[in-house]
């Protein structure tokens, strides 16, 4: 598996960022001439709130590139709360769809307390089954948090109203959580260990933890801690970057990283808790097909609302340059349907048709899909690169094919 982007071309040279491929150079007409059928939205971010209570110093949203969340609104308003639920429910209504999810997101969701998520969510639970007839679709929600609002009246009452609660951090103690503070400088962590507590005590609520992994930490003990506050389920998280934005970088961190992880985990005596990324990679290396934009090349069926309704790719987008999710697009005045045409969308639902030369002729490319893609942007040419991730997604997908090989004797699996 190569680890260098593609040659910039000509084309990337004289483009401005925001002409670069996908948006020049996909025609999306043709694209679905040659069969390239648009697959329906079924999870749905709904932005409640564009502030944060943490300043975290490797933020994305308030540190990166994209500083579109300054001209936003800092909550989504009755309007657009409308808006947004009626077009879900036209988008369900039209495809036919038997569930979806949604993913009240901020910014920090819980900044006014747990009312406006239910709120939200309510009004798209009523929506949709005022189109489709009461339990034709199924709706799953889950409000992800930095956990420092999480109390017990909180998660009783997103319980309550049946949303699940998912929390954002780097590792079970204090100092891995360094980066995590307020905007005064001081520690988010006391917070975010006292909600997680809370959490934990009330597993009907707990979706689970996301932590993006940092090479200098100890893999095991960030794992061995992060299983103390005895979550049903973890995600493993490469950090966003791209070729134009990592310092280079030698051999594979993150790929040794997540293989120690792995062992210890895939050979614990009984499961203590589900770690997507290595489930899909499994799942993929075993030929079923994946659930999330991290490996595999199933299409994308995230779609973001922001406060002010703006209809948006995935928020990882904000890392390669200012105006990357964008589609133009609002719920006010369109369709999600309308949405599933843009390139950028459409680039992310054509699997293998979007990947570089050098994905295409890699061994591993049935599994890694070419990884994130918002870590495949360079800044010369766009988003057809391999990812910037590149040796560490092989390493690891290695690693983990070489742990299953004595169980699955008859399958073809790429050696460690």
């Amino acid at each position: 598996m190569t680890t260098a982007p593609a040659s910039p071309t000509e084309a990337g040279h004289r483009h401005s960022t925001s002409a670069l491929w996908p948006l020049q150079g996909l025609d999306v007409v043709a694209a679905r001439a040659a069969g390239y059928q648009a697959v329906p939205f079924q999870q749905f971010v709904l932005k409640m709130h564009s502030r944060c209570n943490f300043a975290c110093t490797y933020c994305y949203v308030y540190s990166g590139p994209d500083q579109s969340w300054r001209e936003r609104p800092a909550t989504a308003s009755a309007t657009v709360v409308t808006a947004t639920a009626a077009r879900i429910a036209e988008h369900v209504e039209t495809h036919m769809l038997s569930e979806v999810h949604l993913n009240v997101h901020g910014g920090e969701p819980l900044l006014t307390g747990a009312e406006a998520p239910i709120g939200y969510v309510t009004a798209v639970r009523e929506a949709i089954d005022a189109a489709v007839g009461p339990g034709s679709c199924r709706v799953q929600a889950t409000v992800q948090t930095n956990g420092s609002r999480l109390t017990e009246a909180v998660v009783t009452e997103l319980a309550a109203a049946g949303l699940r609660i998912g929390v954002s951090l780097d590792g079970g103690l204090a100092r891995h959580n360094r980066h995590r503070v307020n905007h005064r400088g001081r520690p988010g962590w006391p917070a975010a260990a006292r909600g997680l507590r809370v959490l934990a005590r009330n597993p009907d609520a707990y979706g689970g933890i996301l932590c993006t992994i940092d090479p200098a930490s100890d893999p095991i003990e960030v794992y061995e801690s992060l299983l103390a506050f005895e979550p049903p389920s973890m995600d493993l998280l490469l950090p966003h970057a791209n070729w134009s934005s990592l310092d280079q970088k030698t051999g594979t961190p993150y790929g040794d990283w997540l293989a120690a992880v792995f062992d210890r985990w895939f050979h614990a005596e009984s499961p203590q808790t589900t770690i997507r990324l290595f489930t899909e990679i499994i799942g993929l290396l075993t030929g079923e097909e994946s659930g999330t934009e991290s490996v595999g090349s199933s299409p994308v069926v995230a779609v973001v609302v922001d406060t002010d309704g703006a209809i948006e790719q995935v928020d990882s987008l904000k890392t390669a340059y200012s105006g990357a999710p964008e589609t133009g697009l609002n719920v006010l005045h369109h369709t999600f349907n309308e949405a599933l045409d843009h390139p950028g969308i459409a680039a992310r639902q054509i699997g293998a048709a979007a990947l570089s030369d050098q994905c295409l002729s890699c061994p591993v490319v049935a599994i890694c899909g070419g990884g994130n893609y918002a870590h495949r942007f360079d800044a010369r040419n766009g988003f057809r690169n391999p990812s910037v991730h590149c040796a560490d997604l092989d390493r690891l997908i290695r690693h983990i094919a070489d742990r299953l090989r004595p169980f699955l004797l008859e399958a073809q699996l790429p050696r460690d």
